[in-house]
């Protein structure tokens, strides 16, 4: 059984679909693995046993009876705590939210539901999703699985934290820019950015509607494929066959190289060079609205932050995270003008993105910039903070605001990936280039 703590989503779905696995008896695998784990409450915020439970032992009757579901039916995975989970409370990692007990699962959650999906529980999280570093010191910090003395990545820092730890077959998580990946990748995950609008955001605590989207955090590209699949309430895309010959990439040079740190630099060339090896040609290009754009980040999503949550906040500052209050404050410096100049600018920059990208099959950087900054001096030095958090989602960022999907694969360097993007709802293809991609870099 312990053997089933490290296997893929689809390959345990596949042992259940072959009687070799009993869904009630991996379900109880995991349950007993994080209440043994040390630092289970790091992690998830809170266990769901009854309904997880309950849950297997339908999927395990229909094993039984040939009636599964979909490949994943019975395969028990994590929830991010922003997604709505009937009864049980969801609060985003916030002081502010506490006691909240929404009365119906978010549409993601009821769709990976009807798809046989296991519910283990609710993890942890930045608090409102507001961080790409991982730390909340209010609710809950989890590890990284590579350094113990530094931040998982967020904000869907428990979900990365309860796979890598074998704690959950694939966790659900939420990127509005780089929530997803940047924990994806300092946990050495897939993780996949799904396009805006794509998956449904029914029953999700907001950040930023117009960036917020929900994706996977798992063990290979064909996870991220089914689990997407589920979220959606749609069949998997088709992943035989793919093969990086003869697909063209363009390396972005703007913005995205820079300041990069040691591993990840040598992480990134050496993806590259396995990717030439494959069969792919490999073009570095500029695009200068890159930076037009980047300009325009804090306008656009500090005012979408706070004026959802102004009310909120304002009521209650105090049970906030000082760090967090003063990132979600900043919206309040922005006229309504500014926020609509800085809309004109990146529609702007969207364009000359396309334009200068629509020749290539994806657009390839490093994921994050940086390693894992170690915890105690984020808690100490507030311009480290401040510095290391906007360097940490810089890249990722990129794909939000340029609205594509995008996909981070893990390079075998420690909390060092490669990331791919594609134009918006072309997740298919991206998947496919992702399986061919992991290939590679196997």
């Amino acid at each position: 059984m312990q053997g089933w703590l490290e296997m893929t989503a689809a390959d345990l779905g596949r042992g259940i679909a072959a009687g070799e696995i009993e869904p009630v008896a991996l379900t109880r695998a995991y349950l007993d693995a994080i209440e043994g784990h040390a630092l289970k409450d790091d992690i998830y915020a809170r266990v769901t046993p009854e309904r997880a439970l309950a849950e297997a032992a339908a999927a395990g009757a229909r094993a039984a009876s040939g009636q599964r579901l979909s490949l994943l039916d019975g395969v028990p995975i994590s929830w991010k705590d922003l997604f709505d989970t009937a009864g049980i409370p969801t609060e985003a990692g916030s002081k502010l939210l506490e006691g909240r007990v929404p009365v119906a699962d978010a549409r993601v959650l009821a769709n990976a539901t009807a798809a046989g999906l296991v519910c283990l529980g609710k993890t942890h999280m930045s608090e409102l999703a507001f961080s790409g570093l991982g730390y909340n010191p209010n609710t809950g910090t989890p590890p990284c699985v590579n350094d113990p003395d530094a931040v998982p990545g967020g904000s869907s820092s428990g979900a990365a934290a309860s796979v890598a730890f074998g704690l959950a077959a694939a966790g659900i998580g939420s990127d509005t820019g780089g929530s997803v990946r940047v924990p994806s990748v300092w946990n050495d995950l897939v993780g996949l950015k799904t396009t805006s609008g794509r998956l449904s955001l029914e029953g999700v605590v907001p950040l930023a509607l117009k960036f917020d989207t929900v994706g996977p955090l798992c063990r290979s590209v064909e996870d991220a494929a089914l689990l997407m699949a589920a979220l959606e309430g749609r069949q998997p895309p088709d992943l035989t066959g793919a093969t990086l010959q003869g697909r063209r990439f363009a390396v972005l040079k703007t913005v995205a190289l820079d300041d990069l740190r040691e591993d990840p630099m040598e992480a990134f060339q050496t993806a590259l060079l396995k990717f030439t090896t494959a069969g792919a040609s490999v073009e570095h290009i500029e695009v200068p609205e890159i930076q037009t754009a980047m300009e325009q980040a804090s306008c656009l999503y500090t005012s979408e932050a706070y004026g959802l949550w102004r009310d909120v906040i304002e009521a209650n500052p105090d049970a906030m995270f000082q760090e967090i209050l003063d990132r979600f404050r900043l919206g309040k410096t922005y006229s309504g003008p500014d926020y609509v100049a800085a809309w004109a600018a990146l529609d702007a920059a969207r364009a000359a993105y396309d334009r200068a990208t629509c020749a290539y099959d994806a657009v390839l950087l490093p994921t994050a910039a940086i390693l894992p900054p170690k915890l105690a001096r984020l808690n100490t030095d507030h311009d480290y903070y401040v510095r290391e958090n906007l360097l940490t989602l810089r890249n990722t960022r990129i794909g939000n605001l340029m609205g594509l999907c995008a996909l981070t694969l893990p390079t075998g360097v420690p909390s060092s990936g490669v990331m791919m993007m594609v134009p918006p709802n072309s997740e298919e293809a991206l998947l496919r280039l992702g399986v061919a991609a992991e290939t590679a870099l196997a």
